[in-house]
């Protein structure tokens, strides 16, 4: 095992691959465990893809694993959970993002 080469690119990745729908699914249940699923299907906007819109993604964290030893300490069920539970309790922070306030803060700080 080596600790990396300079300037080489590692892939970070969870052997997770999921479909959109699948992580939306899951998504969706874990905010809404108790509902029925007529319920929660009415929370799926179905939009046109745009052109080359991926249907699902994939990293191949394989050279990571083989040359430093890394791999994911947290599943996909786990982090997926945490992700949401966190975005839930951070609520003022996504909304300072989803409106765009921190641009302004980035140009105030280091626009000069």
């Amino acid at each position: 095992m080596s600790i990396g080469r300079v300037g080489e690119v590692y892939n970070i990745g969870g052997h997770n691959e999921r479909t959109n729908m699948q992580i939306v699914n899951t998504v969706i249940g874990y905010l809404n465990e108790n509902v029925d699923k007529e319920i929660t299907d009415k929370l799926i906007t179905y939009v046109e893809d745009r052109k080359g819109h991926d249907k699902r993604y994939g990293i191949d964290p394989a050279k990571i694993k083989e040359e430093l030893g890394w791999y994911p300490e947290t599943t996909f069920e786990v982090g997926i959970m945490k992700t949401i539970k966190w975005n839930l309790d951070n609520k003022e922070w996504m909304n300072n993002i989803t409106s765009g306030e921190y641009q302004g803060y980035y140009k105030r700080m280091y626009e000069k």
